[in-house]
């Protein structure tokens, strides 16, 4: 209705969920590879917090990688050039450029079907959805023994 899109993340160390966030964007996304950039600008601020964390404990980590599953927002994050098609794209949103770049984070591509992020974000098929349960690690308790 408000043409927010929902976006969500979850953060693994190792193979463990240590996090996790789902949210309407603050503003309308005037295309796809906008919402995805922005939510994965998100997503690396979150990794940019998280790692600062890490630091406390004596874990340096560098290129860490964060998943995306629309390749137009994966080289928008890539490409430092301001294309025509990317101006209504708002600079604060640009932050995970400079992070790239600086190797904080190193974006890539994952299969549609392989988004772990979207058991926050969408109606899924029962399969699908335990599917993205197993693979990030929650147990289904009816079968806990």
């Amino acid at each position: 209705m408000d043409r927010k899109s929902p976006s969500g993340t979850c953060h693994l160390l190792g193979s463990s969920l240590i996090s996790w966030n789902s949210k309407k964007q603050t503003c309308v996304a005037l295309s796809t590879t906008e919402a995805e950039y922005i939510a994965a600008g998100h997503g690396c601020a979150q990794i940019i917090w998280l790692k600062h964390q890490l630091l406390d404990y004596g874990v340096r980590l560098s290129k860490v990688p964060l998943y995306c599953d629309n390749t137009s927002a994966i080289n928008l994050t890539k490409n430092p050039i301001q294309h025509s098609k990317t101006k209504h794209i708002e600079i604060r949103h640009h932050f995970i450029r400079n992070h790239v770049q600086k190797g904080d984070c190193e974006i890539k591509i994952v299969k549609i079907e392989n988004q772990l992020a979207d058991l926050f974000t969408k109606p899924l098929a029962r399969d699908r959805f335990n599917k993205l349960r197993t693979d990030l690690g929650i147990l289904d308790i009816k079968n806990v023994v």
